[in-house]
């Protein structure tokens, strides 16, 4: 039996585990949970799985789980980090969103806890530290991802030195084809449409500029230790391949499924075995066609920006990452435009002194400090247009 803490048990990555541990009670025990500030959710899911401790992130909530259960609750970052590293758990699932999952995923890792990771992202602003603790400490990390769940199958009894490219797929998003001039006004309605998944709000927003796609990109790096030059994006609308990988033979392994993250998540958390699922299986017969297309990457320039951060490396990541989070935050509160993240990012990497070999203290000030500036030329803007 696996003993599993969940940093965001709440969001949908959370949500969908706790259904896998539903299914398989005699596999998983539920000893940590954490939510942001939905206390009332948590209590629910304390109250079905009796965990050890939990946390939540918005202090003035802690009464609300005090009042009506029994078992340990912390609060704030400090709180993340006590459940990340609980003694009970040996497996830390980290579906956070934003850059707070950096800190705790650091924290589980030392503390010997294998990682079944869907934090992007922890490995954006910080894979070089990151990758560095799992070797240190001999832990496994399984992508939780449908790309890179793929691409790990796909690699699965294979020789990394053999491989030739890496393809992540891509939907695409609301507005693959829309015009540079149609996405000047697209709506926070329409750019939460996403056509294939659902998904929480933040990511939504990141498929609809491929700022998600680009973080996939970085975040393949780190995980296959794969030249940038070698990995690839390609749109598939569909999104049933989820990824490809390509061998010096010109052999090409894809692997396939219906768009449910649970086959993801559930594969992350029995690898090596793989149990009943309970979504619905691929009839490849009702598929009508698999169409596949370069991404456009003037019409959507975060995918660029990735690649840029990536190969640049040092803190520069960790810059683009946390401007577009402040960005994306702002265009969820209609305080901006869609074009305005991209354009706030390139700002932002623009202006970026380089720390080249970052420390973790390193990346999670250069975090704050970004968005703290990123949210200052928000609101400068927005009070200059409202003189």
């Amino acid at each position: 039996m696996k003993h599993l803490s969940i940093l965001g048990s709440t969001g949908s990555i959370g949500t969908q585990t706790l259904d896998i541990a539903r299914q398989f009670p005699n596999e998983f025990k539920i000893v940590g949970l954490t939510a942001n500030r939905n206390s009332e959710l948590l209590l629910k899911q304390i109250k079905e799985f009796k965990p050890k401790a939990v946390a939540i992130m918005d202090k003035s909530k802690v009464d609300d789980l005090l009042n009506f259960s029994s078992c340990q609750v912390y609060s704030g970052i400090e709180g993340l980090n006590r459940i990340a590293s609980l003694s009970e758990a040996d497996t830390v699932v980290n579906a956070l969103v934003g850059s707070i999952g950096i800190e705790p995923t650091h924290n589980a890792i030392k503390s010997g806890k294998n990682i079944a990771l869907a934090n992007k992202e922890t490995l954006v602003a910080a894979g070089s530290v990151i990758m560095d603790e799992v070797k240190k400490n001999n832990v496994n990390l399984m992508p939780i991802d449908s790309e890179h769940s793929a691409i790990f199958q796909c690699l699965n009894g294979e020789n990394i030195k053999e491989v030739s490219k890496i393809t992540i797929t891509c939907s695409g998003g609301p507005f693959r084809n829309h015009s540079r001039e149609q996405m000047e006004n697209v709506s926070l309605k329409d750019a939460l449409k996403h056509p294939t998944w659902n998904m929480g709000s933040k990511i939504t927003i990141d498929s609809a500029t491929l700022m998600n796609k680009g973080f996939e990109v970085i975040e393949a790096h780190w995980l296959y230790d794969m030249d940038y030059e070698k990995i690839k994006v390609i749109i598939h609308p569909q999104s049933i391949v989820h990824s490809l990988v390509e061998f010096v033979d010109h052999s090409v392994i894809a692997q396939l499924g219906l768009p449910d993250m649970k086959i993801p998540i559930q594969y992350a958390l029995t690898y090596p075995k793989r149990f009943q699922n309970l979504s619905a299986p691929l009839d490849l017969a009702k598929i009508k066609a698999l169409e596949f297309s370069e991404p456009d990457f003037e019409k959507f320039p975060c995918l660029k920006f990735a690649y840029e951060a990536g190969a640049i490396g040092g803190t520069l990541p960790a810059v683009m990452n946390a401007a577009n989070e402040i960005a994306v935050h702002a265009f969820l509160g209609n305080k901006i435009r869609f074009l305005d993240i991209q354009r706030l990012v390139r700002k932002l990497m623009d202006g970026h002194n380089l720390i080249k070999s970052p420390s973790l203290g390193n990346i999670l000030e250069t975090d704050k400090k970004t968005k703290e500036e990123t949210s200052k030329i928000i609101e400068e803007e927005i009070s200059i247009k409202n003189q």
